[in-house]
């Protein structure tokens, strides 16, 4: 059921990006609809863009990404999200999502692809190693304390 590269539809206004949260809601259930909105709006200011999957009339995988130039890697393109709705995992939506990044990499001419991915979601790491990633480090966050 996978799909080729066509199939991959750019969220290029805000009803697109709507349609795009349920799969989203699935990965940031923090995020309530408007301020996923907000967030992608301010986003995409910099750069940010969400790229989808439908399957019969619904959006079966949506990811989003950015250029970013790092002092570590240079010119990278990054992936924040990568998403399928769990009925539609399993048939490669994933992996088509991660091919059109892949070339999105070479023909805007950056010099790789990266992400990060939480530790327990295993069935997302062994899709990222079939598909060409390496594990080569460890991200780490802080988060100061509530201001009251």
């Amino acid at each position: 059921m996978t799909g080729d590269l066509h199939d991959v539809v750019p969220a290029s206004d805000e009803a697109a990006v709507r349609r795009c949260f349920p799969a989203y809601r699935v990965l940031r259930p923090h995020l309530d609809e408007e301020e996923f909105v907000g967030r992608w709006r301010e986003q995409a200011a910099t750069g940010f863009e969400i790229v989808f999957v439908e399957r019969d009339g619904e959006v079966a995988a949506a990811m989003g990404f950015r250029e970013l130039t790092t002092m570590a890697w240079g010119r990278i393109l990054y992936i924040d999200d990568l998403i399928a709705l769990p009925e539609h995992r399993g048939h490669g939506l994933g992996a088509l999502l991660l091919r059109y990044a892949q070339a999105q990499t070479v023909e805007r001419g950056c010099a790789e692809l990266h992400l990060d991915t939480g530790y327990a979601r295993h069935d997302a790491h062994r899709s990222y190693l079939r598909n060409g990633f390496d594990m080569e480090c460890h991200h780490m966050s802080w988060t100061p304390p509530a201001r009251g």
